[in-house]
């Protein structure tokens, strides 16, 4: 069976969660942090493989609670978004593709099971849900074929939610790291699988997830919301 390379990406400062620590070591209700759910859910679907963290903020927590993982460094942290962070991990990805999380994303183990065979077929994905969406949120559209033609925060009429959990094949890779490598700092790394999309003709399949437990967190009332279901 195919093994992906598996990755969070955990650098970013976290601010509007205000927490004195990065996000993803975020405590939940059964006494787990949100990247240890993430950790163990990885170990549920590719028990074999070892999980690469992308870390930036207050890094030293990350890599202290983590010693198993590997680890990759974005020193801009703070002057860039997940677009570099993602093209820091594409750029060590293995032939059997790249899987990954944002490092806020609290999910039920399941949904990556599920994902697997789409995965071995070397199909890229972005999992989805079809759920109302606000602002904030990334939001997709679909082509007449069935794949993904739009992907961002800004996406008018957006079917409902991508929501951090995206694999690209290997063949795929090579074309999504020179669309991240265009993407500008603060762009996030929908972006790049967007431009993708519209200018060589990426073929990413929605995933939907909209069956299972799958929350971002953001805010205090995110975390709330995990929390209770969870």
């Amino acid at each position: 069976m195919p093994q992906p390379t598996l990755v969070i990406l955990a650098a970013g400062m976290g601010t509007r969660l205000g927490r004195p620590f990065p996000k993803p070591l975020t405590s939940l209700r059964d006494g787990r942090s949100i990247m240890q759910q993430q950790v163990d859910n990885f170990a549920v679907a590719f028990p074999q493989t070892q999980v690469r963290i992308v870390v930036g903020f207050k890094k030293e927590l990350v890599m202290e609670a983590f010693p198993q993982c590997a680890f990759l460094y974005n020193p801009a942290y703070d002057q860039t978004n997940t677009s570099k962070s993602l093209l820091a991990a594409l750029r060590d990805g293995g032939s059997d593709g790249v899987l990954w999380v944002n490092g806020d994303v609290v999910f039920d183990a399941k949904i990556l099971t599920e994902l697997a065979p789409t995965i071995a077929a070397g199909q890229s994905v972005v999992c989805v849900n079809t759920e109302n969406v606000g602002d904030e949120e990334v939001k997709y559209t679909v082509g007449d074929e069935g794949f993904v033609s739009e992907l961002s925060k800004t996406v008018a009429q957006g079917l409902g939610e991508a929501v951090g959990i995206n694999f690209i094949s290997g063949s795929d890779l090579p074309l999504l790291r020179r669309h991240l490598e265009e993407c500008g700092d603060q762009d996030y790394f929908e972006r790049g699988i967007e431009t993708a999309i519209a200018q060589d003709g990426l073929r990413v399949v929605p995933f939907d997830i909209s069956a299972y437990r799958c929350l971002e967190v953001d805010f205090q009332a995110d975390l709330d919301r995990a929390n209770a279901v969870f």
